[in-house]
């Protein structure tokens, strides 16, 4: 990359890394993946567009081998780390299965190819085939910032949506043990789904506990793990990021959301993350995309700080 070039200057990847579908084992230590699929979504679509939107937002946040300098902590962040733009899974229209296997099939090859594998949505339903790629993970913990449960049996007469997810994947991944969901508040989960959540041992945080105890919500996340961090725009508030197909009032704020990825990050092995159910044409100012960007790279950061490396 030349250090000069605008953000809105040469082919959009994410944060301007190089395009690389055919990358080789091993090469990279953070590889991203679009998968801009959104047959799951519970009501508006658009989420589809999500990995092209925030491909174009994260110009702004190229990285270089430099990386970025952090004011506050004074110290350049994401230097030496190699960044990967593998390209886009390729959905078949109107074949939820045969697309979910091609997910799976992808996010296998992503882990050979990158240290932390990355996926960029798409609606929340993605998270489900991704998750079935670590089946070979032992005790796999998902930590889920979400305003949202997505552990409905079924939600309007399907079992593969975005509000399902989570119980696929429990049913379907014999080593995923637990998940800490984080930001709850939706009004229509349903009974059924809480309970059956809490019986398995999840952990489920409403947003309003997060932000009136948040030290307490810091320690219901797991420590020493080897953990998936799903991560749904929609976690954040509407005044905050607008652009997602069902915003919830009362959400979280973004220092909020950076403190508990920081605890997530700082006690246990991130071994792949997804960031989901960005739809950037419900929010013409794009700064939905813009913010879902940074919070990508600000988690990068976090990740690669080699202090807490694990």
């Amino acid at each position: 990359m030349r250090h000069h070039e605008l953000p809105s200057t040469g082919p959009a990847t994410f944060f301007k890394a190089p395009h690389r579908p055919d990358a080789d084992r091993g090469e990279a230590h953070i590889g991203v993946l679009g998968v801009p699929f959104d047959e799951g979504a519970s009501s508006r679509p658009g989420a589809r567009f999500g990995p092209m939107a925030l491909r174009d937002a994260s110009g702004r946040y190229a990285l270089s081998s430099e990386g970025f300098y952090d004011l506050e902590a004074g110290v350049m962040r994401l230097a030496g780390a190699r960044l990967v733009d593998v390209g886009d899974v390729d959905p078949i229209q109107n074949a939820v299965t045969e697309t979910f296997d091609r997910v799976t099939s992808a996010a296998r090859r992503l882990r050979t190819v990158a240290r932390l594998p990355v996926f960029v949505g798409g609606d929340h339903s993605v998270s489900f085939p991704v998750l079935r790629a670590y089946d070979d993970v032992p005790d796999l913990h998902v930590v889920q910032l979400d305003a949202h449960l997505g552990f409905s049996d079924v939600r309007r007469g399907s079992r593969f949506t975005g509000a399902t997810a989570f119980r696929r994947a429990t049913e379907e991944v014999p080593g995923l043990k637990r998940i800490t969901a984080l930001g709850l508040r939706e009004l229509n989960s349903g009974r059924e789904a809480v309970d059956k959540a809490r019986a398995r041992g999840h952990a489920l945080l409403t947003a309003r506990r997060v932000r009136e105890d948040l030290e307490g919500a810091l320690a219901e996340i797991p420590e020493r793990a080897a953990v998936y961090l799903s991560i749904d725009v929609d976690v954040l508030d509407p005044a905050v990021l607008p652009g997602t197909s069902d915003p919830e009032p009362d959400g979280l704020g973004y220092a909020h959301v950076m403190r508990l990825i920081d605890a997530v990050v700082g006690r246990n092995r991130l071994i792949g993350l997804d960031l989901v159910e960005l739809a950037p044409h419900l929010d013409p100012t794009g700064r939905s995309a813009q913010v879902a960007a940074r919070l990508l790279m600000d988690t990068f950061a976090l990740w690669w700080d080699p202090a807490r490396m694990v």
